[in-house]
Formats: structure tokens, C-alpha cells, sequence
């Protein structure tokens, strides 16, 4: 049986490799993408023997899952940098899922990750769910949205988010479709047509810079 201290070294350790391997993951996938990094280059980066590797991950998909995570997340907090300014909160939901779909119909490593759409979606509603349903919520405490229930709204605009973006990536709808997209979205949200399309088409800030990835809860 482990000392209750050895145990607790061995628990940091862990900690330690699967943050460096994310670490090390987000580098090679933004560098490559998803499709064309390796598990071994990746466990190099992170300076973890390569067989280590599947001992916190199982699959390179389910690394990638974990980047992406991190990446939606560091997306979330821009966007709240720059919609904090804002003092319509329905424009402050309409910025964001409009960010959403930009990225993830721009970026490679959410572009390779639609094909999973249940993952991704899901994942979206993990990371950016306490922010929209927050967003929602405030909308509608002000009368500009009619919805009442912002969580089940949400996951259905993840599923719906995906839906579109996948669309797009796949050339059946142009990349000028993101209007429309979040117009629907908008409407969904219990906007009138004429006052989504209003809201969709106000001067967007743009967002800081990506920052490297910290760690996450």
C-alpha cells in the first residue's frame, strides 16, 4: 500500500504529464492539424515516452477532443472580452455564437472534428455552455428574448451550430451562410426575423489574438 504522500506524488505526476501532453498536442495540431499529427511526435513534444501516452489518452481523437476543449474555452473568454462592452445582451449572444461558427468553420482543428458531430457538439456545450446560457438568461431578463429554457436552448444551438458549420466546410453552403445562420440562430432565441437580421449585422469587434493554453478544470 503507498504512503498517503507517495500516493499524492504519484497523482501530481499524473497531472503533470496529461497537461503537458495537451500542451504538447495543442502545439502540433495547430502547427499540422489534426489528421497529420502524431501521437509519437506528439509524446515527444510533451517529453512523455510515447507508450505513456495511451495510458491518459486512447486515441488521438480523444486528445484532440481535449485541445479542443481548451481552445473553445480560450475562444469563450475572448469573446467575453469584448462583448463585456456591450449593454444589449442579446447582442452579446448574437456575437458569440457568430465567433463560434467563425471558428469553427475557419480554424483546422475544429474543421476536423466536425465529422463528429456529437463530440463536438457536446464539447462546445461543455466549454462554452456557462457563458450562452448565462447570455440567454440576461437576454431574456430584459425582454429581448422570449426563451425559457436558455440550457435546453443552448444545446439545441450546439447541435444546430455544428449542423451549419459542417455544411459550410463541405462547400453546400457559402461561408457568407454564417449571416443566415445566425440570424436562425437569433430566432430560435425568440427574435422577431426583422430584428434578428438588425442585430446580426451590427459592426463586430474583433477578437484578441489567440493566447496559448493554460490548464483547465
Amino acid at each position: 500500500m503507498l504512503h498517503p504522500r507517495t500516493k499524492g506524488r504519484v497523482a501530481l505526476r499524473q497531472e503533470r504529464n496529461r497537461e503537458a501532453l495537451v500542451q504538447a498536442g495543442y502545439s502540433v495540431m495547430s502547427e499540422k492539424g489534426i489528421d497529420a499529427a502524431t501521437m509519437q511526435e506528439i509524446a515527444e513534444r510533451a517529453d512523455v515516452g510515447a507508450g505513456t501516452v495511451y495510458s491518459y489518452f486512447k486515441s488521438k481523437d480523444e486528445l484532440a477532443v481535449s485541445v479542443i476543449e481548451r481552445v473553445m474555452h480560450d475562444l469563450a473568454v475572448r469573446i467575453e472580452e469584448v462583448t463585456n462592452t456591450f449593454t444589449d445582451p442579446a447582442q452579446v449572444y448574437a456575437y458569440g455564437v457568430r465567433a463560434v461558427i467563425e471558428a469553427a468553420t475557419g480554424d483546422l482543428r475544429w474543421r476536423q472534428l466536425l465529422n463528429r458531430p456529437e463530440v463536438i457538439a457536446e464539447a462546445m456545450f461543455r466549454r462554452h455552455g456557462p457563458f450562452a446560457i448565462r447570455d440567454l438568461e440576461n437576454a431574456a431578463r430584459a425582454g429581448r428574448f422570449t426563451l425559457t429554457d436558455a440550457r435546453l436552448g443552448f444545446k439545441i444551438a450546439c447541435y444546430a451550430i455544428v449542423g451549419a458549420s459542417l455544411a459550410i466546410v463541405q462547400d453546400e453552403f457559402p461561408p457568407a451562410a454564417i449571416e443566415a445562420a445566425v440570424v436562425r440562430l437569433l430566432c430560435m432565441a425568440g427574435l422577431s426575423e426583422q430584428d434578428a437580421v438588425q442585430l446580426a449585422s451590427r459592426p463586430r469587434p474583433p477578437l484578441a489574438p489567440e493566447s496559448l493554453p493554460t490548464s483547465q478544470p
